[in-house]
């Protein structure tokens, strides 16, 4: 016998939920309602399941609101229309349209009003109550959507309706993350909404000392925000496990498999037992993101917001300007003289040393900046990310390790100084502003090296709305892009040298000779 076991008829060794309403709509789940075996989605070949031992846990929570409850199909068809909601699945609930209408306990509400929330987003109106009712989710909404709080408020009742931790106990709650800097944000929201209920959370990953991280851990928490390789190692050294998980979500899915972070999920998710409840999260939907959901769901939801085509958010005002790659610095200071007025301005680079280089240049050239990559300190990392929240330093540079998961309020504009290598990784990049309702706007150096993306960047900024320049427009039908210097005489700043009857003219940045002319000529 499991020594949780014993705990199922003891009220007493369950968390005080502070108040009754709304937990639970009828019969709750456990072990014994899971089935018997589980498929690798909703096809595939079933497994055998050994859930002999495993400890009774709850996890369906779902008490439809009467208003909710007198909505026609008419009325939730035209809902989700108007929202753009896509659901697929069995016996799917239907959307909440307001915050009291969540069956949330008080407690969780209340935290709700304090952080100034009006109404439900999309993927919060109908993941919530999929959630809550205990099955397995797939979400696929843009970055900025609200997914964050789609998976934690469901989290936090999930917690406080099973035992309580015992001395030696893992987490109950698991967050995969791709980033150091997501996994922080979740694990803030995380504290923040889950302090009316004395649940006690932490982020474990690499780039700093362990022993914070482990003190945590032996004390006993209920949630743990972690990324892959940090996990592992904690797992491997004893100083966690995950028996008593019964909560997971994979948020970012896609951007944890573009890592390379496959074998290590799989190492994670085969140590937690199999009838657990997953959320399963990710703004785009490749192949490879599909099948790892199957093998890891059973019988899930899943909610499109939008579409699974890639798209940008529409609140985002687009520019792609085709610029010669020697160009690009003059151009980068030439913007920033035009839009700098103080607000926060994120400059993405491809490279480590291309984003400490033009962030050394700009800061001799007088522009409060600063860098953020994978290879700085995580403590550096934090530092730079408190000085551009704050507004102390309004321009920072950085890789794609800025790219998902950043949220930052008031960024004005995003600079694609270097496009991205794939238009997965432009559309998260500029999802950095533009977000929780706010208008952004983007622009991007666009090079000839870069005309491979041509055609599928026309589409993304066709379906927002966004123009297209005739010189990209050329690039995606096939045309070579426009040469670097049409027009050599049109250059501002010019340095002569006479030799004799001739003259060299030379551009004053780099000394390269544009022209060798005689005298007197124009």
């Amino acid at each position: 016998m499991s020594r949780y076991d014993s705990r199922s008829s003891d009220p007493t060794s369950y968390r005080d939920r502070r108040s009754d309403s709304g937990l639970g709509g009828g019969a709750p789940a456990s072990t014994t309602d899971a089935p018997s075996t589980r498929e690798s989605g909703s096809g595939g070949s079933p497994r055998k399941v050994n859930l002999d031992g495993l400890p009774h846990f709850e996890k369906n929570f779902y008490n439809e609101s009467p208003s909710v409850r007198a909505m026609t199909e008419a009325e939730v068809n035209d809902y989700r229309l108007r929202r753009e909601i896509t659901v697929e699945g069995k016996d799917v609930p239907k959307p909440i349209k307001s915050f009291s209408d969540a069956s949330f306990p008080d407690y969780v509400l209340e935290e709700v009003k304090k952080a100034g929330f009006v109404e439900p987003t999309p993927i919060q109106s109908q993941g919530w109550p999929m959630a809550l009712k205990g099955r397995d989710l797939i979400g696929i909404a843009e970055t900025g959507s609200g997914k964050t709080l789609a998976y934690l408020l469901p989290a936090i009742v999930h917690v406080n309706a099973q035992p309580i931790l015992d001395p030696g106990d893992g987490p109950i709650v698991l967050v995969l993350a791709p980033t150091r800097e997501l996994a922080v944000q979740i694990q803030q929201e995380a504290t923040k909404f889950g302090a009316s209920s004395r649940i006690k959370s932490t982020c474990i990953y690499g780039g700093v000392p362990k022993g914070p991280q482990v003190r945590d851990l032996q004390k006993g928490v209920e949630i743990v925000i972690a990324t892959p390789g940090r996990l592992i190692d904690m797992i491997e050294s004893n100083h966690t496990n995950l028996r008593r998980v019964t909560y997971l979500v994979l948020d970012e899915a896609d951007r944890m498999l573009d890592m390379g972070f496959d074998p290590q999920i799989r190492k994670i998710v085969s140590q937690i037992r199999p009838d657990r409840q997953t959320l399963y999260w990710s703004a785009t939907w490749p192949k490879e993101v599909e099948q790892l959901a199957r093998q890891f769901l059973y019988n899930p939801y899943k909610v499109i917001i939008g579409s699974e085509d890639l798209k940008a958010n529409h609140a985002i005002k687009q520019y792609v300007d085709i610029v010669p790659e020697k160009q690009k610095y003059d151009k980068l200071v030439k913007l920033l003289e035009d839009i700098m007025d103080g607000s926060r301005i994120l400059i993405f680079m491809d490279t480590k040393k291309g984003c400490d280089q033009i962030t050394r240049q700009l800061r001799m050239d007088g522009w409060p900046a600063l860098s953020i990559h994978g290879d700085k300190s995580q403590a550096e990392r934090d530092w730079v990310l408190s000085e551009f929240k704050s507004g102390k330093s309004p321009i920072m540079t950085a890789t794609d390790v800025a790219a998902r998961g950043l949220d930052v309020k008031d960024v004005k504009y995003v600079i694609n100084y270097d496009f991205p290598g794939s238009l997965e990784d432009y559309v998260h990049r500029i999802g950095r502003t533009g977000r929780a309702g706010a208008k952004g706007t983007a622009y991007t150096f666009f090079t000839a090296a870069n005309a491979r993306f041509a055609k599928e960047l026309i589409s993304i900024l066709e379906e927002a709305g966004q123009r297209v320049s005739p010189d990209l427009a050329a690039m995606g039908r096939g045309a070579p892009p426009p040469p670097s210097d049409p027009n050599p005489r049109a250059i501002s700043h010019c340095v002569f040298w006479c030799l004799g009857p001739t003259c060299l003219v030379a551009s004053e940045t780099g000394g390269r000779v544009l022209a060798v002319v005689a005298h007197g000529a124009d």
